[in-house]
């Protein structure tokens, strides 16, 4: 290399170097401020844009018919503590099994365009007419009357759609809805979302003495006989205000069915309150299990009681297809109209594949089926079956079960079971009062302790009457046989 060539090799090296080390001296400190500027000038936005969506949420207010109705339910607290403490959960009711073939081969049917069955636009917004058909068949020929499939069906999105487009369409602000304790939540809330009052006549609880299921042993009561109406009680429960009133039979919790004497004595008093209505609700009506004894009978079937009753009812609980969530309402024409005119609204019509599914469903649930006359016949038998399961596994942990006469409840009498009071001094944000009920605290404790989880029944009861619940929990047999028996064998651990 010459002289020339080095000294400028040398020369741009250095002036590199400089410019490097002029950078660095000049430059790295300012930005490095520059950033930290910066970040802070980012991080007070942040929060004040935090602080002002603080304040927007803290103007927020829900509308005042959810008083209440915000704040976590039974439902929040029991199944996550299941979760929590790996216990066997007989609490939520719903089947933890598949529906049957022909119901997933119905579905299959329905979306396919190759079985035509033209099922994958809207319904239209009264019922699916494939569905109000079938379903016009069955109540016509159950209550020996003709139904319009047209003007006298109306589906929803499960039955509790159906009650609450219902309760939208009959209530004003003020009016009251009587509700026999206990009762479903459902109910409750649903009547407050419309601006009604719930008002409240229990079932009272009979000596276990006064009766016994024949098919059992002769210690367990019934749940006929175990709960009554107290029908003087009922009458004055009465105001000029009582709009509507709701019978669930069979009835979620006790299993209890009211019979033609009690039915017919209920109707007598409907008869003398001309602005009463009736909201049946009947979604367990093919899980009775004594037809001869104690038979499934609707409110609307009753002389004179048709023109004065919506009856409810679904699929999810007979097909083990709940979230499918197809029910329906059936009644005279004004009725079926307060069910129609609000779900045109809110969602407009029920889907339609689920819709036309659930029509071939109940046509093939007509016809013989493993062994049995009907697919009915076969369900009842299968719950009867698991209610017997369960009934042992209750009296293994020294509980007394209420036999249920139908659905997939049983309320056990705990009065037996003793546990450590501290469980009653704790607090929960679901607890219905406080302190915590005697049922919510022992169903807590068998959850941790035992490793099974019920339902506590005072979640069901006005804080007026929740004293009736004290010595009783709600235990679901609709699960799997597995279920039931890893139920009982934790039962037989912990108290034999």
């Amino acid at each position: 290399m010459n002289s020339a060539n080095k000294f400028r090799k040398l020369s741009s090296s250095a002036s590199l170097s400089s410019l490097t080390t002029i950078t660095s001296r000049n430059f790295s400190m300012p930005a490095s401020s520059s950033s930290s500027s910066l970040a802070a000038a980012a991080l007070k936005k942040n929060n004040n844009n935090n602080n002002k969506n603080n304040n927007i949420a803290a103007a927020f207010q829900l509308s005042p018919r959810l008083d209440g109705l915000d704040k976590p339910t039974v439902w929040h607290e029991f199944s996550p503590l299941a979760n929590e403490h790996n216990a066997v959960n007989l609490g939520q009711g719903f089947p933890d099994w598949d529906p049957p073939s022909f119901a997933i081969e119905a579905m299959m049917q329905s979306t396919d365009p190759k079985y035509g069955r033209n099922a994958n636009q809207y319904a239209r917004s009264y019922a699916h007419l494939p569905l109000a058909h079938v379903l016009a068949e069955d109540y016509s020929q159950r209550w020996n009357r003709s139904i319009d499939p047209t003007t006298e069906i109306a589906t929803a999105v499960g039955c509790t759609n159906a009650l609450y487009c219902a309760l939208q369409g009959m209530i004003s602000p003020g009016e009251e809805v009587l509700l026999f304790e206990p009762a479903f939540d459902v109910y409750i809330a649903q009547t407050k979302m419309a601006g009604g009052t719930p008002k409240y006549v229990p079932l009272r609880r009979k000596d276990a003495s006064t009766a016994v299921d024949p098919d059992a042993d002769a210690t367990r009561q019934t749940s006929n006989a175990a709960f009554t109406l107290n029908l003087e009680e009922l009458e004055n429960a009465i105001t000029e205000k009582t709009k509507v009133m709701i019978i669930n039979s069979p009835h979620n919790p006790t299993g209890k069915m009211f019979s033609m004497e009690e039915l017919t004595k209920i109707a007598e008093i409907v008869e003398r309150h001309p602005q009463l209505t009736v909201i049946s609700d009947e979604v367990y009506e093919h899980i009775v299990f004594d037809e001869v004894n104690s038979p499934h009978i609707s409110f609307a079937s009753i002389d004179h009681m048709y023109d004065r009753t919506l009856t409810l009812s679904s699929s999810g609980k007979t097909f083990s297809a709940t979230g499918w969530k197809v029910g329906w309402a059936v009644g005279p024409p004004h009725l079926t109209k307060a069910v129609s005119a609000v779900q045109q609204w809110v969602n407009f019509s029920v889907p339609t594949p689920n819709q036309d599914a659930i029509a071939l469903c109940l046509a093939h649930a007509r016809e013989p089926y493993q062994g049995y006359d009907s697919f009915y016949k076969w369900i009842a038998a299968e719950y009867k079956r698991k209610r017997s399961l369960l009934a042992d596994a209750l009296i293994t942990a020294n509980m007394d079960p209420i036999v249920p006469d139908g659905g997939f409840f049983i309320m056990a009498d705990t009065s037996k079971l003793k546990f450590p009071q501290s469980y009653r001094e704790e607090i929960t944000p679901a607890m219905p009062s406080n302190p915590m009920p005697r049922d919510w605290a022992l169903s807590r404790w068998m959850t941790k302790v035992v490793g099974v989880t019920a339902i506590p029944p005072s979640a069901f009861y006005d804080t007026k009457t929740i004293h009736l619940a004290q010595n009783m929990l709600r235990f679901a047999y609709c699960k799997g046989d597995d279920t039931i028996l890893k139920a009982h064998e934790r039962f037989r651990e912990y108290f034999d």
